[in-house]
C-alpha cells in the first residue's frame, strides 16, 4: 500500500504537521486579537468602539483568500518600502497573520456575547468588596467568558483548520501543497487528495473529541 506513494507518504505527514502548527499559531494569536477587539468594542470611548467594530467587520467581510494575499504581498511590499528591497516574507508568518486576523474578527463577537451573558450582579458584588476592575476581569469575568465561548470558539477552530489549505497558494508546504506535489509527481490524484482528506478528518475528529472533553469538564463544575 505504501509503495503506491513512492516515498511521498512522509511528505504528507510533514505537511499535516505544518498544517497543525499553522492552525495552532493562528489560534493563539487569533484569541489574543479577538480579546483586544472585544475590549475595544466594550470601551466607553466611541471612537475606539468604532475602530474595533470597523476592523472586525472588514475581516469578517473579506474572502479568506484575499486576506491571505494581502497579508503576504501587502506586508512584503511594506517591508521592502521601509527597509529596502530584497526582503521576502515567510509564507508561514503571512498565513498565520491572515488566519489570526480572520479568527480574531469572528472571536471578538463570540467574546462580546459571552461578556453580555455574564450576570451583572457578580460584577457589582465584586466592586462592592473593593476588587479592582483588572482583578475582576482576571478572576471573575475571563474564566466564565471562556467557558461560555468555548463551543463557538471550537466551531471557529474547525473552520480555520480547513482554511489553512488556502495558504498553499502563497507557497507554504502544508498538507494541501504536499498533496499537490505528490499528485503532480505520481499522477494519482485520488490517492493523494484522498489521503489529505483523511488526515484533515482525523485532525478534526481529534479536535472535536478534545472540545467535547473540555465542555464536559465545564458542565461538571
Amino acid at each position: 500500500m505504501l509503495a503506491a506513494y513512492k516515498g511521498y507518504e512522509l511528505q504528507l505527514l510533514q505537511g499535516a504537521w505544518v498544517t497543525l502548527q499553522l492552525a495552532l499559531a493562528s489560534l493563539a494569536f487569533g484569541l489574543l486579537i479577538g480579546l483586544v477587539l472585544c475590549a475595544g468594542k466594550r470601551s466607553r470611548h466611541s471612537a475606539l468602539r468604532a475602530i474595533c467594530y470597523g476592523i472586525a467587520n472588514v475581516f469578517r467581510g473579506l474572502p479568506e483568500l484575499l486576506v491571505i494575499f494581502l497579508s503576504y504581498f501587502g506586508v512584503q511590499m511594506a517591508l521592502n518600502h521601509f527597509f529596502g528591497e530584497g526582503i521576502s516574507l515567510n509564507p508561514f508568518i503571512a498565513g498565520t497573520l491572515a488566519l489570526s486576523l480572520i479568527f480574531g474578527a469572528y472571536a471578538s463577537e463570540v467574546f462580546r456575547a459571552a461578556f453580555i451573558a455574564l450576570p451583572k450582579g457578580q460584577i457589582e458584588a465584586a466592586l462592592a468588596f473593593g476588587l479592582s476592575r483588572f482583578r475582576i476581569l482576571l478572576r471573575i469575568e475571563l474564566p466564565q467568558v471562556i467557558q461560555i465561548a468555548l463551543p463557538s470558539l471550537g466551531s471557529l477552530w474547525l473552520i480555520m483548520l480547513k482554511d489553512t489549505s488556502m495558504v498553499a497558494v502563497i507557497g507554504l508546504q502544508e498538507l494541501m501543497r504536499k498533496a499537490q506535489i505528490g499528485t503532480a509527481t505520481v499522477k494519482d490524484p485520488f490517492l493523494f487528495y484522498g489521503t489529505a482528506a483523511l488526515l484533515y478528518v482525523l485532525i478534526s475528529l481529534a479536535s472535536t473529541m478534545l472540545l467535547r472533553l473540555l465542555e464536559q469538564r465545564r458542565e461538571a463544575r
